[in-house]
């Protein structure tokens, strides 16, 4: 299900992203951006990663391997796009197909 709401969106990332994924919710900073297919895509990947892993054990990897890659870097741009996760949806968000092949904890292949 997609949302709009860049005051959330605020609160929860700063001015740092355009979209979250919170299963079973994709919330955006405008409308605008339901038009914008590859970000509908990279947070579907994300979807998919959150149920594989239970969705609190995404949330946990998520949080853990952003701080190790924080305190390894000192840049929060770098560990953002280092995260085994991110790496995954950025790198197959333009395929309209990906989550039809993708197999089951892919995203393992990017750590």
């Amino acid at each position: 299900m997609i949302l709009v709401s860049k005051r959330f969106l605020k609160m929860l990332t700063g001015n740092f992203a355009q979209a979250i994924t919170l299963w079973p919710f994709v919330i955006l900073k405008s409308t605008e951006l339901k038009k914008d297919w590859t970000l509908i895509n990279h947070e579907r990947i994300h979807l998919r990663q959150q149920i594989e892993l239970l969705l609190v054990f995404f949330y946990l990897w998520y949080a853990i391997e952003f701080l190790a890659r924080w305190i390894i870097c000192r840049d929060t741009n770098k560990a953002y796009h280092h995260i085994c996760f991110e790496k995954e949806a950025y790198l197959n968000d333009n395929n309209p197909e990906y989550l039809n092949t993708r197999k089951l904890f892919s995203f393992l292949k990017y750590l």
